[in-house]
This record gives structure tokens, sequence and C-alpha cells, in this order.
């Protein structure tokens, strides 16, 4: 029993930075209606702008460790969101009137930009990433044991999921975001700037994803220009597990993803599953949701007049 409760332990963390990726798919669908497939990018964009900030503002810190770290993270934060309502201006802005299609196709492009340009800046080889607060172990009740990256992870995800939460259901932007996701043509007759709230919804969407890249790299000490590919994807698997364009229904889906995929690691002998096959289990999750509950955990089915 201990040991069943020490993998999920584990798997909670990794299951809170993929919450925080899936949400920024499932907002992006939520007022736009299609899946931004360079989300991925902005996480690995993320990664590396932690890795510089340190670099840059270590010599300025002697002993302040919590302090840099924080700063690392809103800064990391802010240049993702950037990152995020360029990307939505330059490139999905012009084709908001086009065939969805159109608009899948432009976001595969845009991340295969971001990935290779990524290439040519920082090179092709993983560069490790820094320990941004000092490791160490935390015991708990029954011999459990965590890394205080670990509870730190945990502890800052569940602090900006319930700020979204805040900012979704209590802010006047919150309220147009809803409207926009409900009925466009209701809310822009009503006076919302469409615009202005889906550029805020990239940049949001955005800026969780940079948080749980800098927590994914400070957990693996490694980032390289395809490091959001694989997260990418198995956050788009959470988001559709807990039912695409449900806020809760992200957090979910990536909580149970990150604790399914910690287990097959975990018993991987007893379920005669080798550990490298971690990666498919998201995969096969996505199949069988959508064979047989498309809409999700959370999620709900609308049907379509015709």
């Amino acid at each position: 029993m201990n040991e069943l409760l020490q993998q999920i332990l584990n798997g909670l963390s990794l299951g809170a930075i993929y919450a925080l990726i899936a949400l920024g798919y499932t907002m992006v669908y939520g007022v736009l209606r299609f899946i931004n497939f360079a989300h991925g990018d902005v996480f690995m964009v993320g990664a590396f702008s932690g890795l510089y900030l340190f670099r840059w503002l270590k010599p300025f810190f002697d002993g302040g460790r919590w302090l840099l770290a924080a700063l690392v993270l809103l800064g990391a934060m802010l240049i993702s969101a950037t990152l995020g309502v360029l990307v939505e201006w330059l490139a999905y802005r012009p084709l908001r009137e086009k065939p969805r299609l159109t608009v899948l196709i432009t976001a595969i492009g845009v991340s295969l930009l971001l990935e290779y340009s990524a290439q040519l800046l920082f090179g092709a080889a993983p560069r490790g990433f820094p320990s941004l607060v000092e490791g160490g172990a935390i015991g708990g009740i029954g011999g459990l044991h965590a890394s205080n990256v670990q509870v730190l992870v945990f502890l800052v995800s569940g602090a900006l999921l319930f700020a979204l939460r805040f900012i979704v259901m209590r802010t006047r932007i919150g309220l147009a975001m809803r409207a926009l996701s409900l009925n466009p043509t209701a809310a822009a007759l009503m006076g919302v700037n469409i615009s202005v709230v889906i550029s805020f919804t990239f940049g949001l969407g955005s800026a969780l994803a940079a948080a749980g890249a800098i927590f994914y790299a400070s957990l693996y000490q490694a980032i390289d220009p395809f490091m959001g590919v694989l997260p990418g994807l198995k956050a788009f698997v959470a988001a559709v597990l807990g039912g695409i364009g449900s806020l809760p229904g992200a957090a979910l889906g990536g909580v149970i993803l990150g604790v399914v995929e910690t287990l097959v690691v975990g018993y991987s002998k007893e379920l005669g599953i080798p550990p490298g096959y971690r990666d498919a289990v998201a995969f096969v999750i996505l199949i069988l949701i959508l064979l047989f509950k498309p809409s999700g955990l959370l999620g709900k089915n609308h049907r379509e007049k015709v």
C-alpha cells in the first residue's frame, strides 16, 4: 500500500504539469473551437526562457534563491504570454473567418517554425536546467517521501489553477471569455471586443504552459528544442479525457494521466508492460475515450441543429 501511495504521490506532481498545459488547449478550444498544436512549443520556449533568465539574474541574487525562482517563473510566464499573443495576432487572426482545416494546418506550421527556430538559436543538443531551489527529501506519513521540488510543483500549480478559476468566474474579462465561448455573435452584439478576449486567452494559456515548463524542467533537469512535443500531445490527451472546453475537466484529465503514467512505470513488471511504453498509454487512453465517451469525463454533449 505504501508503494502504491508513493507512486500516486509522484504522479500528482507530473499530473499537475499536464493540467497546466492542458488548460491552454481547452481555453483556446473554448473560444475559437480549434486545437492550437503550437501550444507544446510555447511550453518549450517557456523552459528556455527560464534557463536564460536564471543565468542573467543569478549574479544579482546571492542568497535569495526563492525570490530568484519566483522571478524566473514570472518572467518565463510573461515571455510565453507575449509569444502566445504574437502567434495569435500574426498567424491565427488573419485566418479567423477561414475553414478550420486551414487554421489547423497553420498551427502545425507554427509549431514546426518554433521548433526549428529554437534548434537554430539554441542548438539541437539537450541542455541542463538548473535547480531553482535547493533539492531535498521531505518525509511524510507512513514512510511516504517527496522532494521539495515535487511539493512546490503541486502547491504552485494548485495556486495557479485557483487563480485561473477566479479570473474566469469572477472578473469582467472572464465573463467575456465565457460569453464568447457560448455565443460569439451575441457577445459581439453586446459590445465584447472579440480580438482582445481571444488575445487574452492565448496569453493566459501560454503563461500557464510556461509555468508547466519550468516545473517540468526542474523535475527532469534537461531541456531541448523538441521537448514540447510529447508533453504537448499528452496534455492534449488530458484535455480530451477531461472534456475539451472544460477547465475542471482539463485539470482532472491532467492529474489522471500523470498518475496512470507513473503507475505504469512503477508496476511495469506486474502489468507486463515495459516502462518505455509509458508514452503509448496516453494515446491508448485517447482512443478509448474517443470510442466510448467522446465528450470526456466532465464534458457535455452538444446537439447541433441542421
